[in-house]
């Protein structure tokens, strides 16, 4: 435990408060604001509940959304995970034994159920580490994200390959994004209650085997996404600062292109090149452009010799925007509200469902595949646009600029993700006190198995 902070105070606050208390697992930005509701859905209905937090994300920038989404003074444990991925797998493992066996010697009668959230790596080796510490599983929120991919055959026409992706049949492709894919997908075999955005994860989840209903006990409820949940808490946020005292080029011009890139396999050489490519014919076209430089961007950006390229494009056209990553998640939130931005294209999976429920922005996603497939072909409220090339993610943007019925159709598309999604969460684990979250295969099956103690092995 010597790596390990435990805050004694919170943690016994909630922990003496009953004998079942959930474990809201926080990792990275997306987990912030994502489980935030869940968290706040707990407080306002007495549910006791901690935050774990991995500790990966944990600096004054990546780490704000602690603070921004009110669940700091939450966080009991601290896991101080740090590294690359070998490492973070590695730790996170050994630190959830310590952790677990911690709290069994100062709780013993108390049962504490993790939920985990979405695509990170802390949702794909929590799970695994904590039933292998304790012999119980966990509880997913955001389940059963499974990457889909169209036909390419129209990838050359703009207008053919929309009718492609919003017409067209979809298939499997769980390739990426890595690592990923692989984390909601191993993250779902150590969990007992799978919590879907959607029907389609729902259905992804039941093909794999995992049952939909135990004993007449919904395993995979489908409760929206707790994204929409986020969103307008910082609807109603009062910000000290606007994005635009930040930024005011932003409010001087409109039509925006917002362009977030960080996924490892967009950052590969030619997918890359392509991406910068397509920025740059963007703002030589007299687009206004915001590019957003994260760490694994600014990275690539070096390797490959291309940073200089941006800062002199910058320097030479007023119209483009290079910046950081933006501190405060409400103001990325106000700008897309904003009516300033024409689009965000980026390769964030978050952002495609964000999109879905902000209908001033569009959403244009720079990959092969999603794992938010639903949102183009049922809600239609995103487009893929592939890497092929920077002249061709150039035509597919300029397509969607020009053509009034598919921006009318981005704009009028149906919001799939509920509302109130944390409370729905918080009230379906009420109803599950006193449940072991685990069971044996004899337990499924409604034989009896008499005492279940084994620890002596």
């Amino acid at each position: 435990m010597d790596d390990i902070t435990v805050y004694d105070g919170r943690l016994a606050e909630q922990m003496t408060a009953d004998d079942f208390v959930l474990a809201v697992v926080t990792a990275t930005k997306p987990d912030f604001y994502k489980q935030a509701p869940v968290v706040m859905a707990a407080r306002r209905r007495g549910f006791p509940c901690f935050v774990l937090h991995t500790g990966q994300h944990h600096d004054d920038l990546l780490g704000h959304g602690l603070a921004e989404y009110d669940i700091e003074d939450s966080v009991a444990v601290d896991l101080g995970i740090r590294g690359g991925l070998s490492q973070k797998t590695a730790e996170l493992m050994t630190r959830i034994e310590s952790v677990a066996g911690y709290l069994d010697e100062e709780y013993p009668d108390t049962t504490v159920l993790p939920l985990v959230h979405g695509d990170t790596l802390a949702a794909g080796i929590v799970p695994q580490a904590w039933m292998f510490a304790t012999n119980r599983r966990v509880a997913h929120n955001e389940a059963g994200l499974r990457g889909m991919s169209p036909s390419f055959e129209n990838r050359s026409e703009p207008a053919a390959f929309i009718d492609d992706q919003w017409e067209g049949e979809w298939s499997l492709n769980r390739t990426e994004p890595f690592p990923e894919q692989y984390d909601t997908f191993v993250g779902s075999a150590a969990s007992i209650y799978q919590f879907a955005p959607t029907e389609l994860n729902r259905e992804h989840l039941v093909r794999e085997g995992y049952p939909d209903e135990v004993d007449g006990v919904d395993r995979i409820p489908v409760v929206g996404n707790s994204v929409v949940d986020a969103i307008e808490m910082k609807a109603a946020a009062d910000l000290d600062e606007s994005v635009f005292d930040v930024y005011p080029i932003l409010e001087d011009r409109d039509d925006w292109i917002r362009v977030d890139i960080h996924r490892r396999a967009n950052l590969l050489p030619d997918r890359f090149r392509a991406i910068v490519d397509c920025v740059v014919r963007l703002v030589e076209a007299g687009h206004n452009v915001n590019f957003v430089e994260l760490t694994a961007t600014r990275t690539a950006l070096e390797n490959y010799g291309l940073r200089d390229r941006l800062l002199d494009l910058a320097d030479d056209h007023e119209h483009f925007l290079f910046t950081g990553l933006w501190k405060k998640h409400a103001h990325v939130y106000e700008f897309l509200r904003s009516g300033q931005c024409f689009a965000e294209l980026t390769d964030s999976g978050s952002m495609q469902e964000e999109l879905n429920h902000i209908d001033e922005t569009f959403c244009l996603t720079a990959r092969y595949n999603t794992d938010r497939p639903e949102t183009v072909f049922d809600a239609r409220t995103n487009l893929l646009v592939p890497p092929i090339s920077g002249e061709a993610m150039y035509e597919m943007v300029e397509h969607v600029y020009e053509t009034a019925s598919v921006r009318n159709q981005l704009s009028d598309g149906a919001a799939i993700y509920g509302e109130n999604v944390g409370d729905s969460i918080v009230e379906f684990l009420e109803e599950r006190r006193g449940e072991e979250p685990f069971e044996w295969a004899h337990e499924r099956l409604g034989f009896e198995g008499g005492e279940q103690n084994f620890e002596y092995l």
